[in-house]
């Protein structure tokens, strides 16, 4: 793994960040190297100093605070437990960006293709405030399907999507390609392949 953000950390608390991501192999099907993030989430310091990195993202080059966030939203459902702090961080409320019919009507709904079949995510209709500058917020960047929907879904609902950022970057899956119109930054990024 790479270090990214995770710079700002001192170095021991950074490897110690990366060594809480485990692999898990053939999971969730053979072939794929699948990257937990269930011990970071489970260890207090380990994911303090992960809300920290993101705040600290969204607070670089006057985005964050009053200078240009206004909310953050996150991706089902790792993404609920990365966003939702780093809103409370930025005193900032928080969006759930949820899989279809999850959230009571009325909801505004992105499509999108996955690569073993297709999916959709929703937001509540009338939560984002149009012009409202979002965050989003999820745990892997893979082939940047999930995370273009989402942005998508932002955009549609009126909101501006002030960026992305997500814990783990898989490079070899080339998914920061796909949102090569939006500011991307990542704590980290690997090499091995996972799901989206």
């Amino acid at each position: 793994m790479t270090d990214v953000a995770l710079s700002g950390l001192l170095p021991e608390r950074a490897t110690r960040v990366r060594n809480l991501i485990v692999d898990v192999p053939d999971f969730p099907s053979p072939g794929i190297l699948f990257k937990d993030i269930t011990p970071l989430l489970a260890d207090a310091q380990g994911l303090a100093d992960v809300i920290e990195a993101f705040t600290r993202l969204a607070l670089a080059d006057g985005r964050g605070g009053t200078g240009g966030i206004d909310v953050v939203a996150g991706m089902e459902a790792r993404g609920f437990l990365l966003g939702t702090p780093v809103a409370h961080a930025l005193g900032l409320g928080f969006l759930p960006l949820r899989k279809a019919g999850k959230l009571p009507p009325p909801t505004e709904r992105v499509s999108y293709d996955l690569e073993y079949g297709s999916a959709a995510i929703e937001l509540r209709s009338g939560t984002l405030t149009p012009g409202a500058r979002v965050l989003i917020i999820d745990d892997v960047l893979a082939t940047g399907g999930t995370a273009a929907a989402a942005a998508q879904l932002v955009e549609q609902c009126g909101g501006v999507v002030a960026g992305l950022a997500f814990l783990l970057e898989l490079e070899t899956l080339h998914g920061r390609d796909r949102l090569a119109r939006y500011n991307v930054d990542t704590l980290l990024r690997v090499g091995a392949s996972s799901g989206d």
